[in-house]
C-alpha cells in the first residue's frame, strides 16, 4: 500500500495499455470508457481488523477447524462474499446449493470442501442441507456457509437437521467500524494507484453507508468522475458522489 504523497494523482508507467491513455485524452465532462477494475483480493492483502478477526483466524488454522461446517454470520456488506471466496481459493471448494433441484451437491460434498453463499436469502431444502451436511462429515472433508442471520433464527422444522447446525462453528462478522473502513478505502485506491489524502478518507468514513461494498462503489466512481473531468481526489468530488449515491442508492449487490 502506498502511504507517501506523490506528484502526480496517478503513477505513470511505460508499460500503461492504450486503453488507459485513451482514457485520459477524453474531452472533459465525458466518462471514460468503462473497463473491469479488479481490487487485489488474495488473503495477504486482506485488511485485518476487529470486526474480521474471528473469520480471519478460522480462515488461516484450515483445515483443522473445531468442526466441519463453519457458518459466517454477518451484516449486509460485511464481507463475507470475500472472505468465503478466499476461502475457496485456498481450498479448492465447489460453491453449491442447498436447493432440492441441485442434484450435484452431494456429488461435490463427497470429493472435497463445499460453500453456499447467502443461505438465507436463496433458501434451502432442509432434507438436502441435513444430507449435505452428513455427507461432509462421512468423507472428513469441510464446508463453510454465509448467512446474514444466525442458524436460530432459521426456519427450520426438521429435529436432526437443527441438532446439526447446532453443532456447526458459528463465526460472527461485526460492521465495519471506522478504522477498518478507513483501511478499505485507502487500499481500494492504492489498487488504482492512487494516493488519497487522510483527510478525504476521513470525510468519506463519517458519512457513507457503512459496508465494504460501499466503499468499493465510493472509490471506484471518484475514480471514474476524476478521470472524465480530469480532476483531482478530493473532498469536493467526495461530497459530490456521497450525494449522488444517497439520491441514487449504491446500485451494487451487497452481501
Amino acid at each position: 500500500m502506498m502511504t507517501g504523497p506523490h506528484p502526480s494523482r496517478r503513477m505513470q508507467k511505460k508499460t500503461m495499455a492504450s486503453s488507459q491513455d485513451n482514457e485520459r485524452d477524453a474531452a472533459p465532462g465525458q466518462l471514460p470508457l468503462e473497463f473491469d477494475h479488479r481490487p487485489s483480493t488474495s488473503r495477504d492483502d486482506l485488511v485485518v481488523s476487529d470486526p474480521l478477526s474471528a473469520a480471519i483466524g478460522i480462515i488461516d488454522i484450515w483445515p483443522d477447524w473445531p468442526s466441519p461446517i463453519v457458518i459466517l454470520a454477518g451484516p449486509t456488506g460485511a464481507g463475507k462474499t470475500h472472505l468465503s471466496n478466499i476461502w475457496k481459493e485456498r481450498t479448492g471448494a465447489v460453491q453449491v446449493s442447498a436447493s432440492a433441484h441441485d442434484s450435484d451437491t452431494l456429488s461435490h460434498a463427497s470429493a472435497g470442501p463445499v460453500l453456499i453463499e447467502d443461505i438465507d436469502r436463496r433458501g434451502f431444502d432442509e432434507t438436502l442441507l441435513f444430507h449435505l451436511i452428513n455427507t461432509v462429515r462421512q468423507h472428513n472433508s469441510t464446508m463453510m456457509i454465509t448467512t446474514r442471520i444466525w442458524p436460530a433464527a432459521w426456519p427450520v422444522q426438521l429435529p436432526d437437521l437443527i441438532s446439526r447446525l447446532r453443532a456447526a462453528t458459528i463465526v460472527e462478522i461485526g460492521e465495519p467500524d471506522d478504522g477498518l473502513l478507513g483501511q478499505v478505502i485507502e487500499k481500494l485506491f492504492a489498487d488504482r494507484q492512487i494516493v488519497v489524502d487522510p483527510k478525504v478518507v476521513s470525510y468519506l468514513v463519517q458519512r457513507m453507508e457503512r459496508s465494504l461494498d460501499a466503499a468499493q462503489t465510493i472509490v471506484g466512481r471518484m475514480d471514474q468522475l476524476a478521470l472524465a473531468r480530469r480532476g483531482k481526489i478530493n473532498r469536493t468530488l467526495a461530497a459530490k458522489v456521497l450525494a449522488e449515491l444517497e439520491s441514487t442508492g449504491y446500485n451494487t449487490e451487497l452481501s
